[in-house]
Formats: structure tokens, C-alpha cells, sequence
């Protein structure tokens, strides 16, 4: 049986709610796309020089703390506006170095780019505690790295979708069961494809369509915010949003009425650590 559990909140609050920005700027498409093309490099531009300041004086605007997952490779590249992240409190988590797949790497070269994003991430002044996967893939040795350099939580599988568990690996098994192994003592914060703006809004050449109107993935958010609220004591709503995404003028503003309507409803708004620090186990 899964290993979960309930937040605790704060008095009056109904739902955590994280807004995890994924701060990928042009890594995501050397890494992710294999697009270095001066086209696709400015738009990673525009996160961080102009989307990125955006959403850090929205969050400023409403006392709201976040956690910005950063690739090594946007701290090496953009370290200014990373710098100011920190200093605006919010939390910073490991992305990576160049956003790369991990389920192509072997144990030796995925360990080396976690060390990587560590001595990147150091450089702004962190140690983060928690990690979020590129591609929110894991190959079979992600658990144990993570668990060698001493994270306490992830944020990248989805066997829950609105409470943190502990993650099995899994021994796969295509003529008779799978094997689901004991648990980590890594605490997983749950993430959803449905609660991303890049597939949704992000159009990529001949890849993916994107562009879908903002009313859509308003609708959908909040309907995934109110059955928490209604039907899930201690739960989490774990948003991830793109600066290059949701930074653009017609999404920040739908960004905004979304965070005015969860306040209204009792949202606690906070960063993944906190979730982590507040997270109790069931005694089962």
C-alpha cells in the first residue's frame, strides 16, 4: 500500500498550494529539444529578462513565496535574476544542469549532472533540499542518487495527485507482476501534466500545438483546486508554471485571477519545503 499521508495547515486554510516556476530559460531547448537556433535561445531570453521579474513583483504584489526549480545551466548563464530570486525568499530547487533526459544516462553521468547543478546552484548562494526531475522522468538509479546527496523531497511522479507519498521503485515485470520495492525516505511532492502551463499554452515547431486559451486552463486549475478543497483534508495543489510561459502578458494576468480565487478559498500558499516540513505520515 502507499506510504502517504495529510499537510498540516495553518488555521483557516484549506488547501497548500505551491506555484513551482520552472525556471528553464534556454536550457530547455538545448536540452530537452536539441533547438539552438537564435529563435528558440530568445525565447529563453524572454523568461529570464522579462517574464522572470514579472512574475517575481506578481508574487511580491500578494506576499506570496514560491519555489523555483533552476537548472545549473540558468544559474551559470542568468545569474543576476537567480541572485534576486534568492533574495526575494523565494525557495530554490535542483532542475538539472541543461535539462537534460535522465533515463539516457548511466548511473556515472546522471550523478554527474546532479553535481553539476549543485556547484551551479551554489554559486547563487543555495542548497537546495529538493530536487524536480527534467522531463519529470526518472531512470532506475534517479532514487538512489538523490538519496546519496542527501535530498529530502522530489517533485517530479505522479502516483498521487494530491497528497505527498513515499516513491517505490519499481521492478518491471512484462510476463508477471511488477515488483513494488520498499520505499525511500525521500518524500515525493506530486506533480500532473494537467497542472502545467508548457504543454498546454507553449507552442513548439512541429512538435507541440499548444496555444490553448487561457479561460480552458483556468477552468481546468480551479476545478482541480475545488475538488481538493471539497473532498481532501490536508491536500496539495502543486502548480508548475514556465516564466517563458506563463510570464507572457494574456497568461500572468490569468495567473493572477488564479491566485485571487484560491485565496479566496482558503489557500495556504507556500514553498515545497514548507510543504515537507508540514507534511505528517499516516501511522498505518
Amino acid at each position: 500500500m502507499q506510504k502517504t499521508g495529510k499537510v498540516n495547515l495553518p488555521e483557516g486554510k484549506t488547501v497548500a498550494v505551491n506555484i513551482g516556476c520552472d525556471f528553464d530559460a534556454q536550457s530547455i531547448w538545448d536540452g530537452s529539444f536539441n533547438m539552438t537556433s537564435p529563435a528558440y535561445q530568445a525565447r529563453g531570453e524572454f523568461g529570464a529578462e522579462v517574464a522572470a521579474p514579472r512574475l517575481l513583483k506578481l508574487f511580491d504584489k500578494y506576499g506570496i513565496k514560491t519555489t523555483w526549480c533552476i537548472p545549473g545551466h540558468t544559474a551559470d548563464t542568468f545569474p543576476t535574476i537567480c541572485k534576486q530570486i534568492v533574495q526575494n525568499g523565494h525557495e530554490v530547487a535542483h532542475h538539472g544542469y541543461v535539462h537534460e533526459n535522465p533515463t539516457t544516462k548511466s548511473y556515472e553521468e546522471e550523478d554527474k549532472v546532479i553535481a553539476m547543478g549543485l556547484e551551479s546552484l551554489k554559486k547563487i548562494g543555495v542548497t537546495p533540499r529538493g530536487y524536480r526531475s527534467p522531463y519529470w522522468d526518472f531512470s532506475p538509479n534517479t532514487l538512489s542518487i538523490l538519496e546519496k546527496h542527501g535530498f529530502e523531497y522530489d517533485s517530479s511522479l505522479m502516483a498521487n495527485d494530491l497528497h505527498p507519498y513515499y516513491p517505490r521503485p519499481v521492478e518491471v515485470n512484462s510476463d508477471k507482476a511488477n515488483v513494488l520495492k520498499k520505499e525511500s525516505n525521500i518524500l515525493e511532492l506530486p506533480v500532473s501534466w494537467y497542472l502545467d502551463d508548457f504543454p498546454a499554452a507553449e507552442y513548439i515547431n512541429g512538435k507541440q500545438e499548444g496555444m490553448n486559451s487561457v479561460e480552458d486552463i483556468y477552468k481546468r486549475w480551479t476545478s482541480i483546486f475545488d475538488y481538493a478543497c471539497e473532498n481532501e483534508e490536508g491536500a496539495c495543489f502543486i502548480l508548475t508554471i514556465h516564466p517563458q510561459t506563463s510570464g507572457r502578458a494574456h497568461m500572468i494576468q490569468m495567473l493572477e485571477k488564479l491566485i485571487n480565487y484560491m485565496d479566496s478559498k482558503g489557500a495556504w500558499f507556500t514553498t515545497l519545503e514548507n510543504i515537507y516540513d508540514n507534511f505528517e505520515p499516516n501511522n498505518e
